[in-house]
């Protein structure tokens, strides 16, 4: 070295200096947790008086409430499979379903299970636009057999609700014609830009080559509609034997007719799985059945707290592990 030379100081990589690169991952596995933690102290009196109820209840038919809301996830794991022609592993798939539960509760419309299953299709080796085709399927499917089970009660016990009071006075009109708005709006946007254009022609190709795909398989065609047939009526003999164990004295038949007709009504209104919006439609369904209120109320809460409650931390924490083994 010259005299001369000038030493530069080099930084001192000492400990206690930010990370290079942000923790994504570990951030992902407890940004669920927090949700939860948050969604709790915000319903915290909703939580107590749904505990409350519960520790008065019947245990037998809580206990069918709790079994039956289990095989919720094994229906909608049937459904996913059904919806696609690779075969995807099971265990791993119902995982998913029951993590999946957690992240629809904590966000919007359905996004947090469409965004979870979405990833699981990619991570499992399924190209993005057919797991898109997938997840339309899925939903048409479970739709169309949410539908149907209502029309079929409603046909067999037009006298089970009373579907005036449903709505207010006078709005049935309006709603519909905003729904029809809406719809012709979004075809217009559609059809007038190019790329969107382009785009949607694209997606609906595939959606339909997936479609014919599937149904070309007897035991992925039965997968795809009996899953989507059963996650429904489960949800309502969930609703029915939580009305059981609190005594509500309205039958059985109307009590699932009620469940239907009100997630059928709410199915757009776009908050975090349906919370609150739910607890309204139901209560208004099972009041048009013939519940008394404060009974009507003891349930929807209890029923709630059975079916969304309880398992969303343990689905939370599900989701996070799936997102640290890079199943998702």
């Amino acid at each position: 070295m010259t005299p001369d030379a000038t030493a530069v100081e080099l930084p001192d990589p000492r400990p206690g200096r930010l990370p290079r690169r942000l923790p994504v991952r570990q951030v992902l596995c407890l940004l669920p947790v927090l949700l939860v933690a948050v969604a709790a102290v915000r319903h915290r009196s909703v939580l107590a008086e749904g505990f409350a109820h519960l520790r008065t209840a019947e245990w037998p038919w809580l206990l069918a409430a709790v079994g039956t809301t289990c095989l919720t996830w094994v229906a909608a794991a049937v459904t996913r499979q059904g919806a696609v022609v690779q075969r995807l592993p099971r265990r791993r798939l119902l995982a998913t379903q029951f993590a999946a539960g957690a992240a629809n509760h904590l966000l919007p419309t359905g996004l947090g299970a469409s965004a979870v299953n979405l990833r699981f299709l990619t991570v499992c080796g399924v190209s993005l636009a057919r797991s898109s085709a997938a997840l339309a399927l899925y939903m048409l499917a479970e739709s169309i057999a949410r539908l149907a089970l209502l029309a079929a009660l409603l046909l067999a016990f037009p006298d089970a609700l009373r579907l005036g009071g449903l709505l207010p006075s006078g709005m049935a009109g309006p709603l519909l014609y905003t729904v029809g708005g809406v719809l012709v709006a979004a075809t217009g946007v559609a059809l007038c830009v190019r790329r969107l254009r382009a785009a949607v022609a694209s997606f609906v190709r595939t959606a339909l080559s997936e479609a014919r795909s599937v149904h070309a398989r007897p035991a992925r065609a039965l997968a795809l509609w009996g899953g989507s047939l059963a996650f429904p009526a489960l949800q309502a003999i969930s609703l029915v034997a939580v009305g059981r164990a609190l005594a509500l004295p309205v039958p059985s038949v109307h009590m699932a007719l009620a469940y239907l007709a009100a997630t059928t009504a709410v199915a757009l209104v776009p908050t975090p799985g349906g919370i609150g919006s739910v607890e309204a439609a139901l209560v208004v369904a099972l009041v048009a059945a013939g519940g008394p209120v404060a009974v009507v109320t003891a349930v929807v809460v209890a029923y709630r707290i059975i079916t969304v409650w309880l398992p969303l931390l343990p689905g939370a924490l599900m989701l996070g592990a799936l997102v640290r083994l890079r199943v998702i």
